[in-house]
């Protein structure tokens, strides 16, 4: 038998985000992002409160280009892929709509 003894700091904190039937689009794992990168205490003073919640949005649409960015040349990457293997009807099916 084996046993673990941990001490769990009063601040910990576990964050679960779910979907149904579909995965977190670029928007959703943006802010998840965000909110991991940038964060302020209400307490502090509002110039600084505002500030940082500002730049927690620019972060956001930041992140939020660069995966769709990201998603688009994977696709690119599988596109290719896929017609290199002779299956050009589920490389078309692939680019049906946009993100």
């Amino acid at each position: 038998m084996f046993g673990v003894v941990t001490e769990i700091p009063g601040d910990f904190k576990v964050d679960v985000k779910t979907t149904m039937n579909r995965g977190h689009t670029p928007a959703e794992v943006a802010k998840m992002c965000a909110d991991k990168l940038v964060s302020v205490s209400e307490n502090a003073p509002p110039p600084i409160r505002d500030q940082a919640k500002s730049f927690k949005h620019d972060i956001t649409s930041v992140v939020e280009f660069y995966m769709i960015q990201a998603i688009r040349s994977y696709k690119t990457t599988l596109y290719g892929e896929l017609k290199e293997a002779g299956q050009e009807e589920l490389a078309r099916v692939l680019f049906k709509g946009d993100l």
